[in-house]
């Protein structure tokens, strides 16, 4: 047996070089790298757009944009579960046949738990669609499958150009849908009490320089998260996530400048993002296009963690052609009242100490 004050001695210094692996700020809190730390991305190869909730089980579940992986077989809206947010296990897929209400793609769906079911909110889309919409899935269970429910509304119905990337947002007892993208700008409209259509006149929230809207509340303020520019030309993808905030719901919403987030209007859907502010997140010399962040989720140590894909140059496509998006965690600091993220640095791919979850 060995002597406990050798054994001591050599535990120091491998906790405090293991320590300083961690990344700036983020060190592990113990020596056991499997268990403290992370590297981004979180998953591969692919998890656009994603969503998530933690289910009645515990487990963390995520939804992204139907795709086609590594494998070559396509997912149509793939899910995947996690007790930690940084160990994913595939589980399938939301749908065991695509919704037929139109054609197009099942892009950026939004997971809500609704009345004790799981409601999954969807856009259905092609490039440069006329008409895109949103639909309805609902399942008895997180991991599906999900009975399709049809149409929520299409652009035509809406009158907003461009109607994709949905969000749910609950304030004052009512349940809000938050959508919009590039060229048609970004709008609230409450949904009935069980979720399955809309109720009353929608209001703006932001110009149409933006899209993959998320609204989250912290303290006396709304936060108000929109991605801009290039989601998905690989390399040269130069998405961007950018915040106001507001003391009301509705807004209006403001950048950390004082810049309203409804100025910004362009004609085409690749704005002058240098001219934009509020830009909290972009990309560096490893990791490009990093936006659409999911829900922001607050672990048991009270840290919040921004959930979100990215590209990285090194692995840019999948096989079919399609940009490769796989998922990123990111830790958000708050400072005077503003979400910071990796020091505005970029997405992390460093260690990093990972959240925690009792269970």
């Amino acid at each position: 047996m060995r002597n406990r004050k050798m054994q001591i001695t050599f535990l120091l210094p491998v906790v405090f070089v293991f320590a300083m692996a961690c990344g700036d700020g983020s060190a592990c809190r113990t020596a056991d790298e499997k268990d403290s730390c992370y590297t981004n991305p979180v998953f591969e190869p692919d998890l656009a757009d994603p969503t998530l909730v933690r289910a009645a089980d515990n487990w963390f579940y995520a939804y992204g944009t139907e795709n086609t992986w590594d494998d070559k077989k396509h997912r149509l809206i793939p899910v995947i579960k996690s007790r930690d947010l940084v160990k994913w296990e595939y589980v399938g897929e939301a749908f065991t046949e695509k919704p037929d209400w139109k054609e197009g793609g099942i892009w950026a769906p939004e997971i809500k738990v609704v009345q004790n079911k799981y409601y999954l909110y969807y856009a259905f889309s092609t490039w440069g669609d006329q008409n895109a919409g949103i639909g309805l899935a609902i399942a008895d269970s997180p991991e599906g499958p999900f009975t399709d429910q049809g149409k929520l509304f299409d652009s035509r119905d809406i009158g907003v150009f461009n109607s994709i990337d949905p969000s749910v947002f609950e304030q004052d007892g009512k349940i809000y849908l938050v959508w919009g993208s590039l060229g048609g700008g970004i709008f609230g409209i409450e949904l009935s009490p069980d979720g399955k259509s809309t109720v009353g006149e929608k209001f703006p929230l932001a110009g149409n320089s933006f899209e993959a809207a998320y609204i989250y509340r912290k303290g006396e303020y709304f936060y108000l998260f929109v991605s801009t520019a290039s989601c998905c030309e690989g390399p040269k993808s130069n998405y961007r996530v950018v915040v106001g905030r507001s003391g009301n719901f509705k807004g209006p919403y403001y950048t950390e400048t004082g810049k309203n987030l409804m100025e910004y209007n362009n004609n085409w859907w690749v704005p002058a993002v240098d001219s934009i502010e509020g830009v909290i997140l972009k990309g560096n010399t490893t990791v490009t296009g990093p936006g659409h962040n999911g829900q922001i989720i607050t672990d048991d140590r009270g840290d919040d963690w921004f959930i979100y894909h990215a590209i990285l140059y090194s692995n840019p496509w999948l096989p079919g052609g399609a940009t490769r998006r796989p998922m990123f965690l990111d830790r958000i600091e708050w400072i005077k009242g503003w979400p910071v993220i990796n020091k505005g640095k970029g997405p992390s791919t460093d260690l990093r100490q990972k959240p925690y979850f009792k269970n």
